[in-house]
């Protein structure tokens, strides 16, 4: 029988692979009060497995919103969309930062389902946002150099 539970050795691999950060709301983990899991992404409860391609890290509050949810009904166009999948996508295709930098803003159905779902606008996290933002923390630095990228390619045209 295969072993269901998360390993010390999995977690470790997830969390590195994420920069130590939640792989939905990009909360950093050394700002956090609770530590991150190692979430499935696709939950046993929809024969999801303990796989290394099958978890992300998040933070408690994206992991609790999400709880065993793979899709919902987008927003804007009233259809169901799946929720990000951090292994199969890439998060600024989906997502991309308000001016302030305190709000993620959901650009494709995916975006805005996951979004709302995980709740990754909650009260808490935008303002650490606000603060981590004043202090020069916050984007973290993958996500900061790709929107120089795309602010370098928005000049260029």
């Amino acid at each position: 029988m295969v072993d269901k539970r998360v390993t010390a050795e999995q977690r470790k691999i997830v969390a590195q692979q994420a920069d130590n950060s939640c792989e939905y709301c990009r909360s950093q983990e050394k700002f956090a009060m609770q530590s991150f899991s190692a979430e499935q992404i696709i939950p046993r409860s929809k024969g999801g497995k303990t796989v290394p391609e099958n978890l992300a890290s998040a933070c408690q509050g994206c992991n609790a919103h999400k709880y065993n949810k793979t899709e919902e009904y987008d927003p804007v166009t009233g259809k169901i969309a799946p929720l990000f999948h951090p292994r199969r996508q890439r998060w600024h295709e989906h997502f991309k930062w308000s001016a302030d930098f305190s709000l993620i803003i959901g650009m494709t159905p995916t975006g805005r389902v996951t979004v709302e779902t995980l709740k990754l606008n909650r009260e808490g996290v935008v303002n650490l946002r606000k603060i981590l933002y004043a202090m020069g923390e916050h984007p973290p630095e993958e996500l900061s150099e790709h929107r120089a990228e795309l602010s370098e390619a928005e000049i260029s045209v």
